[in-house]
């Protein structure tokens, strides 16, 4: 077996390695949550801006919960393989951006100094929307969440990513020092302004001057990313260690495309990630707008009938016809509830989408997508399709997207195996449904009355949920819609 990278001598010739002098390389960027995620979109722009401009722009990373992507980049010394896929081939990239991880929940003493640090300049993060600790009723903060709870019982020992961020913020203040940017990256509406709240929410509950000083002084520009990065496999491990030369726990995979919008407004500074293809702006709105609505709502529309299907990945419900088609006619339906996007031809992004999905080359599995339901659909379904029935339309790929998450969420598969939901409110569906018959019309009716859900202009539309009642049922039966019904926009 190869010994491990930690270096970036001998790499084999079919790597390529950071143009910079990583010796040099000082930290001005903490992340939480260094999933795959990080690894393969905010890490490799910051790489590219650092070898495009160099600056003090090194990242140093937290996991707020597990150890072990953390420990793998301390092993590596913050080095890890990404490897970009596509039809094409496979080709490996040594990333070096990040100096050093940390684990919140052995490391927090440690992780509050160096958010104190003046060199830190940014805070971001990318910790799932589950993690944040919003109110899905309110769109305020959620007192009762875990996390949020425990911390604003003891804010200067956090759990929480908010509770960092404010108390990172309170030790800046109290020692004098300005504030960092916090920059979230998560798949959030408004994902600056939803932080922002959350922040301010948390520290009016603790500390009013700190919640004005926090209002007065900080900036939380908002975001829009894009790269699909399916979970690491034994696969990917094996494949970074052949084209590198060395074993690599902390390998990821990815797509070629990346895409990263920015609302340029930053405390102290940023790194030159406008020179490396990302795009600075006024307002992120219209692009993050398109992005839930066309590609994660149609990539939520896949993930769930694939899933029934029993169809592992996305790139094989892709082979399915119908169910491309689908795909397609739903980001066609989505892109007429959007405004004019600047720079961005919407049928030609739909286009790029499907070729997107189809990548033979990306092992995206349907149930990780399929994860986090309830808090993904709002922003993804729910909404577009509430503006569209206002506005006397059928929004039928959505009911049929419902449907097959209501299916979904009894957690049987075809076969009759039983499956893990993987969402925050889990245990709430399981009782809804608890005693309910397996009918469409049973089933739907307990789902459409999940407090703070479904907008009631969707529950209230007799049509709309008529035609997720009718989905369902087939569905329920493991039986295939039928042609018309798929073909309904």
């Amino acid at each position: 077996m190869s010994r491990r990278l930690d270096s970036l001598s001998g790499l084999a010739s079919t790597a390529v390695a950071p143009s910079y002098d990583r010796t040099a390389l000082k930290p001005g960027i903490i992340h939480l949550g260094p999933g795959a995620f990080f690894r393969a979109h905010a890490a490799p722009f910051t790489d590219d801006a650092l070898a495009a401009q160099n600056g003090d722009w090194g990242i140093e990373v937290a996991s707020l919960r597990t150890a072990d992507v953390a420990t793998h980049l301390n092993e590596q010394h913050g080095l890890y393989t990404m490897l970009v896929r596509d039809t094409a081939g496979t080709t490996a990239r040594v990333i070096g951006s990040v100096l050093v991880a940390y684990v919140a929940t052995r490391d927090r003493a440690k992780l509050l100094a160096r958010l104190a640090d003046p060199a830190i300049r940014i805070v971001s993060l990318t910790v799932t929307e589950k993690a944040y600790g919003l109110d899905p009723t309110t769109g305020g903060l959620d007192e009762k969440h875990p996390d949020i709870a425990a911390d604003l019982k003891n804010p200067q020992e956090p759990r929480s990513a908010v509770g960092y961020i404010v108390a990172g913020l309170a030790l800046r203040r109290r020692a004098g020092i300005a504030p960092f940017t916090p920059l979230s990256c998560d798949n959030l509406p408004s994902n600056g302004a939803v932080l922002k709240r959350l922040v301010l929410g948390f520290a009016e509950r603790t500390d009013l001057e700190l919640a004005r000083w926090i209002e007065a002084n900080v900036p939380f520009p908002s975001t829009m990313v894009d790269r699909i990065t399916p979970a690491s496999t034994e696969e990917t491990y094996r494949d970074a260690e052949r084209l590198t030369g060395r074993q690599d726990l902390a390998a990821i995979e990815t797509e070629p495309f990346t895409q990263w919008v920015i609302e340029d407004h930053f405390a102290a500074g940023r790194p030159a990630w406008d020179a490396v293809g990302a795009l600075m702006v006024k307002d992120v709105s219209p692009y993050e707008k398109m992005k839930l609505r066309m590609l994660n709502g149609a990539h939520s529309l896949l993930a769930y009938l694939g899933f029934l299907h029993g169809y592992e990945f996305i790139r094989d419900v892709m082979e399915d016809k119908a169910l491309a088609a689908l795909a397609r006619r739903h980001m066609d339906v989505a892109a007429k509830t959007l405004d004019p996007v600047p720079g961005i031809d919407l049928d030609d992004y739909a286009g790029d989408l499907i070729a997107r999905f189809a990548n033979k080359a990306i092992a995206h599995r349907t149930y990780q997508i399929a994860m986090d339901g309830t808090q993904k659909l709002p922003q993804r379904l729910l909404e577009p399709a509430s503006e569209i029935v206002a506005k006397g339309g059928r929004a039928g790929t959505y009911a049929l997207a419902v449907a097959a998450w209501m299916r979904y969420a009894l957690g049987i598969d075809r076969n009759g195996n039983a499956y893990e939901l993987r969402d925050p409110r889990a245990g709430e569906i399981a009782e809804r449904l608890s005693g309910v018959p397996r009918n469409g019309q049973a089933v739907s009716a307990a789902l459409f009355a999940l407090p703070g859900l479904f907008p009631a202009a969707l529950t209230s539309n007799a049509a709309w949920t008529g035609t997720v009642a009718a989905a369902l049922d087939i569905l329920i039966r493991n039986e295939t819609l039928p042609a018309e019904m798929i073909a309904a926009d």
